[in-house]
């Protein structure tokens, strides 16, 4: 049922791209830095909107490994302190004798 779906998500989102790039074949002239082209409208706004999706994704990746990473580093730092504290069994606290010196008068 779930691939269904995706699959008439698909084709509807096909259908609006299509229905998109009909209305929007106008030609429009891009200026570069180098020259100047006559491209469809239609073709001008995917492909900034995909340059834009790449960078947004390459910014997204990097985040993920470097949190990736972090994640990694901190879970080897807590089995470290994991096998420590069980390496150690827990010694009760010993209570010191209190002392009293009521004969010796404070300064």
């Amino acid at each position: 049922m779930r691939g269904q779906w995706g699959l008439i998500i698909g084709l509807v989102v096909a259908l609006l791209i299509t229905i998109f790039a009909v209305i929007n074949m106008d030609a429009v002239t891009v200026n570069y830095m180098f020259g100047t082209a006559q491209w469809p409208l239609v073709i001008v706004i995917i492909s900034s909107v995909l340059m834009g999706a790449i960078l947004v994704g390459g910014v997204g990746i990097y985040q993920f490994y470097k949190l990736s990473s972090q994640l990694k580093k901190l879970q080897l730092e807590n089995e470290e302190l994991k096998k420590n504290t069980v390496a150690s069994p827990k010694k009760p606290i010993e209570k010191k004798p209190e002392i009293n010196n009521s004969s010796n008068p404070k300064s």
